[in-house]
């Protein structure tokens, strides 16, 4: 198993063509069968007019391959309340996932910077 029940996770989907929109997914696996996880959290979406990642209102089920080339997947903190994530930029570090607190994920390495 890759990861377990309970784990929670910042998932970055590779984009497929340039123009594709760039999605990125910070949840916690509510079931796991070997790399397929189910998460349960949040999108989050580049908005191409405001320069910006803007995460969804709604918390969203999604099914992901975490072994899959497809996607950039981080296992983050047990302790992240992940209703608190937020993208914002940090000066002299560029844009990173935070959640106010202890958890900060630099997102730059990624090509996600804006």
């Amino acid at each position: 198993m890759v990861v377990g029940k309970g784990e929670k996770l910042h998932v970055m989907y590779r984009s497929i063509t340039e123009k594709s929109a760039r999605r990125h997914f910070v949840g916690e696996v509510i079931d796991v069968v070997g790399a397929i996880c189910r998460l349960e959290g949040y999108a989050f979406i580049f908005d191409e007019r405001k320069g910006e990642f803007t995460r969804k209102t709604e918390k969203r089920i999604t099914i992901i391959n975490v072994a899959e080339s497809g996607y950039v997947s981080n296992v983050i903190s047990p302790d992240v309340i992940i209703s608190d994530v937020r993208y914002r930029y940090a000066q002299d570090v560029g844009l990173v996932a935070t959640d106010g607190k202890e958890f900060t994920l630099n997102i730059n390495e990624f090509g996600a910077r804006g």
